[in-house]
């Protein structure tokens, strides 16, 4: 097997750009996603804007659990739209979705993990299944209360 096979097989490019099955993780902004799309590879969409749940809840950090830093409202979760506008919707189909980064370098146990992780995950998890022109927060917010009676029951540990 010469090299170039071999770098295709692995998932490399030995030129320095993407393998013709290359997917993306856009986790840097949404720019090289969009090129990767226009390329016609896969795009994750992560970025740091919509997605880095191990950033505050809160503008007031001094009543939170310890966070890396950043703030990242559930409202701005749900404003998350994972398809940019960028990609045309001839493209569309390349963006297989979403993903929630959760770092654990200052979350010590898994009670603090599921106060940074929820009720955000509730929010990005519609994000990614619900169409744009049908997304309702305020719909989604009635919604949420009832689910939160279920976290409650779960003992889960989520922010109020």
């Amino acid at each position: 097997m010469d090299r170039r096979t071999e770098d295709n097989r692995l998932g490399r490019d030995s030129r320095g750009g993407l393998a013709p099955n290359a997917a993306v993780m856009a986790w840097r902004g949404v720019k090289g996603g969009v090129k990767a799309a226009e390329l016609d590879h896969e795009v994750v969409f992560a970025t740091s804007e919509y997605t880095y749940f191990d950033h505050y809840q809160s503008e007031d950090a001094f009543n939170e659990p310890l966070a890396i830093g950043g703030f990242l409202p559930l409202e701005k979760v749900y404003a998350h739209e994972p398809i940019p506008a960028e990609i045309p919707e001839e493209k569309h189909y390349l963006v297989l979705g979403a993903q929630a980064q959760l770092w654990s370098e200052y979350i010590p146990t898994s009670k603090h993990m599921e106060y940074m992780a929820f009720p955000r995950l509730c929010a990005l998890s519609e994000v990614v299944w619900t169409d744009a022109d049908k997304k309702d927060y305020a719909d989604f917010k009635k919604r949420l209360d009832a689910f939160l009676k279920t976290l409650d029951m779960l003992d889960v540990n989520y922010r109020k």
